[in-house]
């Protein structure tokens, strides 16, 4: 099954931009993945093409229009999820990366100017707002090549080894742990001795440790949500395995 991507954007032409290369790249050649663009600038009604007009109660800048928008998404395939990028949408997470890339594929709108007009998400209540990070952008097309590559790299055959989506930063609630390779010695600074050791269970044993003090030192916010569902796990394992009252 091919993973359907349908971009709604003022800038048809950054796509596929950078995912027309590498792994991405070599995916869309083979089929593994689609990316059609949609202009919304086509669902316009005046003959200057408008997509946007000033905001109301004044400001600065433009609005997308509630109208146009819905046209342009209203002609895209039902049977997806639908995104929309802005800044005061959630933050997009891995989970969720991994349950879309799982799926038939994706419609993601970009936004551009001051955003949208709110209407949009009130009239079409199946639209996620989500944002990559507590950053601004010029518009949503660089967030949408990201989340793009993002689910890509998750579909069967893209990458080499599959143990590669899932041994990363983010997968089971930690930061990855450090990753080293030759030379063993570099300007002084050498390989810790565990990596060199050939015993697979202290190498894991000490991934695990570093992920975990990376995390609480890095991602404090991460760390307190792997420790909650950490208690929690441990917490349900006593009291299943407790013995009943006499």
């Amino acid at each position: 099954m091919t993973f359907a991507a349908t971009i709604l954007t003022l800038y048809p032409e950054m796509f596929p931009g950078p995912l027309g290369t590498s792994l991405a790249g070599k995916a869309l050649e083979r089929g593994d993945w689609s990316c059609a663009t949609v202009n919304p600038r086509d669902f316009a009604t005046d003959k200057h093409r408008t997509v946007d007009d000033t905001p109301a109660g004044g400001g600065a800048g433009m609005v997308l229009k509630c109208d146009v928008m819905a046209g342009a998404l209203d002609s895209v395939a039902p049977d997806r999820p639908i995104l929309a990028m802005t800044p005061r949408g959630k933050p997009i997470t891995q989970a969720r990366i991994r349950e879309i890339a799982s799926g038939p594929g994706v419609t993601i709108i970009c936004g551009r100017f001051e955003g949208f007009d709110e209407r949009l998400f009130d009239a079409r209540p199946n639209i996620e707002e989500v944002s990559l990070a507590d950053i601004v952008l010029s518009g949503g097309e660089s967030a949408a090549i990201a989340i793009l590559d993002a689910c890509i790299r998750l579909l069967p055959g893209v990458m080499g080894a599959a143990s590669s989506g899932t041994e990363e930063s983010f997968e089971n609630g930690l930061l990855e742990y450090p990753q080293y390779t030759r030379p063993q010695e570099w300007e002084g600074r050498t390989i810790p001795e565990v990596l060199r050791s050939g015993d697979h269970a202290k190498v894991d044993a000490w991934r695990k440790a570093r992920a975990e003090t990376d995390t609480r030192l890095r991602r404090p916010d991460l760390w307190e949500r792997y420790s909650d569902a950490r208690d929690q796990s441990a917490s349900g394992a006593r009291r299943k395995n407790k013995e009943p009252d006499q």
